[in-house]
């Protein structure tokens, strides 16, 4: 949180009050006070209000009047930075076991605690909290605003510093479906911090991981892949097993893309362990989810079916409720394979408001979803409704890999019906969607820190 110096002192006169009546409670004289340092005359100068004090001269008379610097230096009690550093610690700790509405509560009583002792980096803490809090419960115009707040906080900070706040300002614009910006501002971030030479490993880790899921989204699977490559890289320079954790839960999602289920199932077993290890049932739930969607890909549909209703069902006792939506639509899904239509569609009728509520990418989802369950229902003309409504929503957000597939889906479909030349516009509309793998058209990828030389094999 750093010490505080003398550019966050009071002004002079207020100071000067201060000295005289801590003096004059101790029943010190002028020169009593300023023995052996300084002169009675500077004292009375002080005390008058017409000097500014330095921050060595502050030091010493704290320590001859009985009281710490920062307390001579502001009026404020040094306790209660203290305890407000301390609650941070426990309204963190209440977000990460899964109490996103108490920790709600602690933060912002917490940041107008902070503003009245004109505390900057606690605000900050306090605002970044508020931000991710409002992440949980999915209302992302707040998180946004928090975040950017934090961030305008911390403007005169080193880039590292700042990381977090614009990382959580990327996740809100990524879960409103807003991919490009997303991409954007991690990647901005990312080329900032390599080129300025402040590759610091903890940022970068967190900048990288977060931009995994968009790339992904994006289809944009190789150059997932690299940040995938350089975050693993860079993991053993990172303390924060909690921030390697969530590391591992994102690259997992570039192992399955490439058919490595079981290393993408390694990497998930390594964040649970350390989630269950610290208690953090938020992300354990994501980890759950994560492993559901594996399963589901890798076929295993009973197995996914169980990982997702438990994720489901520890993100709704949270009221996590975008990020239950999200689950329920990989959940509906599953049970579509299973030919649960009606347990499927059930799920899904309840989410279609998240296009205009959330962002488009969700609800492109539920569409999508509910055209392939009219079509293995035999309704065609339901299904074409629900794909060109997804079509509408995704192409809104930027989602580059699932357009491209539901344009397949939407051909075909019409192909069977007998309308080819509608068919072949929707197959051509899917090819200009399909990007080289890695490419699409989010422009240079950011530049790769320095990272050490990998040590020569043992011969």
């Amino acid at each position: 949180m750093g010490e505080f110096t003398g550019a966050f002192t009071d002004e002079p006169a207020e100071i000067g009050r201060r000295v005289q009546r801590l003096r004059t409670g101790l029943g010190l004289t002028q020169r009593q006070l300023a023995d052996p340092a300084y002169t009675p005359a500077y004292i009375s100068t002080l005390e008058s209000g017409k000097v500014r004090p330095s921050e060595t001269a502050l030091r010493f008379l704290a320590g001859r009047l009985g009281t710490s610097y920062e307390e001579l230096a502001t009026g404020r009690p040094a306790h209660l930075a203290t305890e407000l550093r301390l609650g941070l610690t426990d309204a963190q700790r209440a977000l990460a076991t899964g109490a996103a509405d108490e920790a709600a509560v602690r933060y912002r009583r917490l940041l107008t605690d902070a503003e009245h002792l004109d505390l900057t980096a606690e605000r900050a803490e306090a605002l970044l909290g508020l931000g991710d809090c409002a992440l949980e419960s999915g209302e992302l115009a707040d998180a946004i605003r928090h975040f950017e707040a934090a961030e305008g906080l911390l403007a005169g900070e080193p880039l590292p510093r700042r990381a977090r706040p614009i990382r959580g300002r990327a996740v809100a614009h990524l879960l409103a479906g807003e991919l490009r910006y997303a991409c954007y501002l991690l990647e901005s971030t990312i080329d900032e911090l390599n080129a300025g030479g402040l590759a610091d490993p903890e940022a970068l880790v967190l900048l990288y991981a977060a931009v995994i899921g968009p790339y992904m989204d994006m289809g944009a699977h190789a150059r997932a892949a690299h940040a995938a490559e350089l975050a693993l890289a860079l993991a053993p320079r990172v303390s924060d097993p909690a921030l390697v954790a969530g590391m591992h839960r994102q690259v997992a999602r570039t192992f399955l893309a490439e058919g490595r289920a079981a290393d993408a199932d390694a990497s998930l077993a390594k964040a649970q362990a350390v989630y269950r290890e610290l208690r953090l049932r938020t992300d354990l739930a994501h980890c759950h989810w994560m492993r559901g969607y594996v399963q589901a890909q890798n076929g295993d549909l009973d197995s996914a079916e169980a990982e997702l209703r438990t994720a489901r069902d520890m993100l709704a006792a949270k009221r996590a409720a975008l990020y239950t939506a999200q689950v329920e639509i990989e959940l509906a899904d599953v049970l579509r394979r299973l030919g649960r239509y009606e347990e499927a569609a059930g799920l899904l009728s309840v989410l279609l408001d998240l296009g205009e509520r959330h962002g488009a990418v969700h609800a492109g989802g539920a569409h999508r979803l509910l055209g392939l369950i009219a079509e293995e229902r035999g309704e065609p003309d339901l299904a074409e409704e629900h794909y060109v409504r997804a079509l509408a929503l995704l192409e809104r957000s930027g989602a580059t890999g699932d357009l491209a597939d539901l344009c397949r889906l939407l051909g075909d479909l019409l192909r069977r019906t007998g309308r080819i030349e509608a068919a072949l516009d929707a197959y051509r509309t899917g090819l200009g969607h399909r990007a080289a793998p890695g490419s699409t058209t989010l422009g240079p990828a950011p530049a790769a820190p320095a990272l050490p030389p990998r040590p020569a094999p043992q011969r």
